[in-house]
């Protein structure tokens, strides 16, 4: 393995990390909080540590293959979190070290888990941090690093496609670079437009860009306690449903409507798959919790409507407290936040083209059994899928479960509720943030777990948003080449 690429390439994203904490700083300087001397110190020590690696680890070969790119992807998550936690710790807002590596973790893979009972007391650096990580993670850290420095390396697709949520790599151009700076363009551009409509609806710019953020990442974390509905504002509810489901989307659709149109656009199967889902998902919801709402459709509606957005989008953000709902609506809500959004998005979960992949490769199975000689495809928009790319989701789905169930065990150990704990680690794995369940639910935090939860849970969050196999490939000793040293030595000896 290339260590000192490996090394080169982590220090440029340490360094990366303190370029984008400066506005929080800025804005901790702004408001004289108590949390400037927290930032500075973290920016230096990221400063120190970034500019160490990125020049003393200077590769001889510039050719990143496929393993060092998922060890990159893995470990720079982690890097970026370790020392993404310590402005929580240095001002004092989250003593423990444990609990600032969950909410960190909890930022950058776009969560919204919190550990903490308090938002409003906080100070105002620390909050737009917070929320900002959510924004940074929302579209990849490292498709930023292509976008700002495309000739990294000589194969960068390999960190696009350890990084990208999806079974396959949407390559927009022909160069990867030119496809991050693409990408980036849309999100930046989706942003804007989510600030510029919450300032008209009413919100202050602080919150309209705390707000936007955890929208544009689908993370969720708020600058108040009762999260959005905290504002009470159906136009905030509306305007927050609307682009909570548009960054639900794959951006290259957005990319494909603004090059070959929205017709032609619009034909795509996961998107029409996604809408039709949600659709009905919401007038199930509205028309089962009408009761709640003394028959009133529209008020109805327009709850079930943000939650549903919510939990689906996997941005967590919450009007009401839905953990109170019929147990039908809850049991959607599950499925949803299994499901998730696209591939390609900013948002966590199975995604919905597995999803469909899934449905009609089992239609084809079923198919075969009484048709045995019957040669039939898959076919996604027109196209025949390869069974490779089959076999793929498959064995993701087959890990997807086995860490749920695993890691539901493990968390287990700390006593709560069978509901609480399944919840709560699917809340992580999809990245959603709140789960359901009387110890934790819409309105708790994760601070009652113990740390070796908290820190299981954190994995579970980093494997949901990387798509599970980066973090087991940083785990497997074979990435490492400690596989054939130990043949090594085996053989030396005999």
């Amino acid at each position: 393995m290339n260590i000192r690429l490996v090394g080169n390439l982590l220090g440029k994203l340490l360094l990366l990390e303190a370029a984008l904490m400066a506005p929080s700083f800025i804005v901790s300087l702004a408001c004289a909080g108590t949390d400037r001397m927290a930032f500075f110190v973290t920016i230096a020590l990221l400063g120190c540590v970034g500019g160490v690696l990125n020049l003393t680890a200077r590769p001889g070969v510039h050719d990143l293959r496929a393993r060092e790119a998922f060890i990159v992807v893995s470990a720079g998550w982690i890097l970026l979190s370790a020392f993404g936690a310590l402005p929580f710790c240095i001002s004092g807002a989250i003593p423990d070290y444990v609990d600032a590596f969950f909410e960190t973790v909890s930022g950058f893979t776009t969560t919204g888990a919190s550990i903490l009972p308090q938002v409003e007391t906080l100070p105002r650096g620390v909050i737009f941090w917070r929320s900002f990580t959510h924004w940074i993670g929302g579209m990849g850290v490292l498709v930023l690093t292509l976008a700002i420095t495309p000739k990294v390396t000589g194969r960068t697709s390999h960190l696009m496609r350890a990084e990208s949520p999806g079974p396959e790599l949407s390559r927009l151009v022909p160069r990867m670079g030119e496809t991050a700076k693409i990408l980036y363009l849309i999100y930046v551009a989706l942003t804007l437009a989510n600030i510029v409509a919450l300032l008209l609806a009413g919100l202050p710019a602080y919150d309209a860009c705390i707000h936007a953020f955890g929208t544009a990442g689908t993370g969720g974390f708020s600058s108040r306690n009762l999260s959005v509905g905290a504002y009470e504002s159906a136009a905030v509810d509306g305007i927050t449903t609307v682009f909570m489901l548009m960054f639900g989307l794959n951006f290259a659709f957005y990319f494909h409507v603004l090059t070959a149109g929205i017709r032609k656009a619009a034909r795509n199967e996961e998107v029409i798959a996604y809408l039709c889902i949600v659709g009905v998902a919401i007038l199930a919801v509205t028309l089962n919790i009408l009761p709640l709402f003394d028959g009133k459709f529209f008020q109805s509606l327009r709850y079930a409507s943000f939650q549903v957005a919510s939990v689906v989008s996997t941005t967590g953000y919450f009007t009401t407290d839905f953990n109170a709902w019929p147990q039908l609506s809850r049991a959607i809500l599950v499925g949803l936040m299994l499901m998730g959004s696209c591939a390609g998005s900013t948002a966590g979960g199975v995604k919905t083209i597995r999803v469909l992949l899934l449905c009609k490769n089992v239609r084809r199975q079923v198919k075969n059994t009484f048709m045995p000689r019957r040669v039939s495809l898959v076919k996604l928009d027109g196209k025949t899928v390869e069974e490779g790319t089959l076999s793929q989701v498959g064995l993701f789905f087959f890990a997807y479960i086995g860490l749920l169930l695993v890691a539901t065990v493990f968390v287990s150990a700390d006593g709560f509720s069978l509901t609480t704990n399944f919840t709560a680690v699917l809340s992580a794995i999809s990245n959603v943030g709140p789960c359901f369940g009387d110890e934790i639910g819409v309105l708790g935090n994760y601070g009652v777990y113990g740390a070796p939860s908290k820190l299981m849970l954190s994995f579970c969050m980093l494997a949901g948003r990387l798509e599970i196999f980066p973090m087991l490939v940083l785990l497997s000793p074979s990435a490492w080449g400690l596989h054939r040293a130990g043949k090594a030595r085996v053989k030396a000896r005999t």
